[in-house]
């Protein structure tokens, strides 16, 4: 228990599975050691399912708030650059009346720490607002602030682009923390790299390897690509966990008893990570940590026209965590894992002190 408890917001880009279980980490650590977390802000598009376990786990007020993000294709697959700054230029009336939210919330319970997990709109009400409570973000993307981080070569308006949309939810910030695969030197003031921060359940799973796949898929257009390829291997398992998956089972004819459609539960989804031979995502980094700790190897699948998950998948390969294509080829990831050597000692040990670490660096604002 703490001497001097402080009070706390945490603010959450709610696009990515990864974000929410990063904050509801922190939020059981606070709590855990007598602090207040006042309300949860939850910025989303609306247009994708906010996962169930989200609100079972936090216990504070949580507020969703329309916050700026992506729009996809018509099939829900790639992201459409255009149509994602109209769309969000249009919106920016409701965006105002986030921030207006955003500041009466601020007023009222008056936290000492803001904590961002990678949320846009938390940047610009620092910016615009300037409130007197500390901000310290957290999330991985934060490693691109780092001069030693090594982004794919090319596409440098990409780089560009990801590293401004970066600095912009970090406006004001006092401390950025970088969860990252791997140990980086940090000798800037920019960002503290730290690892990566997995949910205690993680901990308490006993690995195995029974005889199926598991595949996340953060946009659901991505099905057909994993159907084609079941249709092709028939008499292969296959768990695919995603958004809508009733929409599936009515939108496509496959075979229920090797192909497996189900909804996003962040407890069943480890425990099958745990049992799989391999997992096949989009590159997430919270779920490639966790196939890294749990010594599955990983196919990963960027988004088409997501440069973030592309840098990912980069840095998770050289990382050594799998391999990374274009496709849902589980060909691709069954060849792989036969030779995989899944122990990863170094891992562990990194992320072994994760939330000593990064509790001491959050109190010590």
């Amino acid at each position: 228990m703490q001497n001097n408890p402080k009070k706390y917001i945490l603010a959450v880009q709610g696009e990515g599975r990864g974000h929410m279980t990063q904050a509801m980490t922190i939020y059981d650590m606070l709590i855990e050691q007598g602090h207040t977390v006042c309300a949860v802000l939850l910025g989303s598009s609306g247009t994708r399912d906010i996962p169930k376990f989200f609100f079972e786990k936090i216990k504070a007020p949580i507020i969703q708030l329309q916050s700026p993000n992506f729009v996809t294709d018509k099939k829900n697959k790639s992201i459409n650059v255009t149509k994602s700054v109209i769309h969000n230029f249009r919106k920016l009336k409701t965006f105002r009346k986030s921030l207006r939210i955003i500041d009466a919330l601020v007023k009222e319970h008056e936290p000492d720490v803001v904590i961002n997990f990678f949320d846009l709109l938390i940047g610009l009400y620092y910016r615009f607002y300037k409130p007197k409570a500390k901000m310290i973000c957290v999330a991985h993307q934060y490693i691109y602030f780092h001069p030693d981080f090594e982004f794919p070569e090319g596409r440098w308006l990409d780089k560009a682009s990801i590293k401004y949309f970066t600095k912009l939810t970090a406006t004001r910030s006092s401390k950025n923390l970088a969860l990252s695969f791997y140990k980086i030197h940090t000798n800037n003031e920019d960002v503290i790299v730290v690892p990566p921060l997995l949910r205690k359940e993680i901990f308490e799973l006993e690995t195995k390897k029974d005889d199926f796949y598991l595949v996340y898929l953060v946009n659901n257009g991505y099905f057909e690509e994993l159907l084609e390829w079941h249709k092709a291997n028939p008499g292969i398992e296959v768990h695919c966990f995603t958004d809508q998956p009733d929409k599936i089972y009515y939108s496509y004819s496959f075979n229920k008893e090797k192909l497996f459609v189900h909804a996003i539960n962040d407890t069943l989804f480890l425990e099958m990570m745990s049992k799989a031979k391999g997992l096949a995502s989009s590159a997430g980094f919270e779920s490639v940590c966790e196939a890294m700790y749990l010594g599955k190897p990983v196919l990963m699948v960027p988004i088409h026209g997501h440069y973030e998950q592309f840098c990912n998948s980069r840095d998770a390969y050289k990382a050594g965590a799998g391999i990374f294509s274009d496709k849902f080829d589980l060909t691709k990831l069954a060849n792989f894992s036969s030779t995989f050597d899944g122990t990863n000692p170094w891992f562990k040990n990194w992320i072994a002190n994760a939330k000593h670490r990064i509790y001491n660096e959050i109190i010590s604002i």
